[in-house]
């Protein structure tokens, strides 16, 4: 234990440079490889949106037909679709708000 707090001290830039760690993984997470571009995010958005209506659909579909389905589920699938879709809708309002604002912007 006084070995590793006597290691932490000589080195006192190591916490820097987790911090950096830390960073790079997050923006790994964020676009993997680093590659891609914001119509990919865009596209990966509008999949991720239409698969969770698919699975709500799906739940519903099975509660109705009477497989051992629960209703929270059902519940909890439809309130995923149902953010996802209006964080979609605020996403696309955002958009078209810029693209207003700069076709009145004069050169």
């Amino acid at each position: 234990m006084i070995e590793t707090l006597q290691s932490s001290i000589a080195t006192p830039f190591q916490p820097l440079q987790l911090q950096k760690n830390v960073v790079t993984q997050n923006q790994d997470a964020i676009n993997p490889g680093g590659k891609g571009s914001f119509v990919q995010t865009l596209q990966d958005v509008l999949e991720h949106t239409d698969n969770l209506a698919k699975d709500s659909r799906k739940v519903s579909d099975g509660f109705i037909k009477g497989e051992p389905v629960e209703l929270h589920d059902v519940v909890i699938a439809s309130e995923k679709a149902k953010t996802s879709f209006e964080l979609l809708m605020q996403l696309r309002n955002k958009a078209l708000d810029l693209y207003r604002e700069a076709i009145r912007t004069q050169v």
